[in-house]
């Protein structure tokens, strides 16, 4: 579990192919402090740490992974946002975070608000039913509030603030770049109840 709060902008130094799958090498200042088997999100996505070597570590990235999320586009050098997971005791800050991406959302616009950026994405149809305007939606592993939607044209936007423009891989998002899209728990749930009654 992720609070969706960006520890850090890690960088992505090998990528290996394993059969179908990815192995990753990720640097970050804070290496001392992973173990193996621990839970990290990647841009959003939750890997397993397999190896620690002297500058980086390593998680495998299966099918699965790569088919729902942009990391099958991530290049070496590149710059991902990293997350260790939820520890008992902590304060919340963003929401509850599982770090299973339920897709990706191809960035259609990038408007300098003169001290903040507004971030326009467009999401697959068959997702439209968890948008929900000033909802909770994690883009690349970052918590973020919905500030508005178009149903119409599958489209919602995000603000981004000065702060997480500086210390998220937001900084490098272009026009038609992909980002990887976890939609609100809590509001999966209640639409799961809903229908079932």
């Amino acid at each position: 579990m992720f609070t969706g709060i960006i520890e850090e902008v890690g960088i992505v130094k090998k990528i290996k192919k394993e059969n179908e799958n990815l192995i990753l090498d990720i640097s970050v200042s804070f290496l001392d402090e992973i173990q193996v088997n621990q839970s990290i999100a990647h841009n959003g996505a939750c890997l397993t740490v397999v190896e620690l070597c002297k500058e980086s570590y390593s998680v495998h990235v299966v099918t699965e992974t790569i088919q729902k999320t942009n990391i099958a586009s991530l290049k070496e050098g590149d710059a991902v946002n990293i997350e260790r997971c939820l520890s008992v005791g902590s304060r919340l800050d963003g929401h509850f975070v599982q770090g299973h991406v339920d897709c990706i959302a191809q960035c259609l616009s990038i408007i300098d608000l003169n001290g903040s950026w507004g971030f326009q994405f467009q999401y697959p149809e068959e997702y439209k039913k968890y948008i929900v305007s000033k909802g909770s939606i994690t883009i690349n592993g970052v918590s973020l509030t919905i500030s508005n939607m178009d149903d119409l044209n599958n489209t919602f936007e995000v603000n981004i603030i000065p702060y997480s423009f500086q210390h998220t891989n937001f900084s490098i998002i272009k026009v038609n770049d992909f980002v990887n899209v976890e939609f609100d728990i809590i509001g999966k749930y209640i639409l799961k109840s809903n229908l079932n009654r």
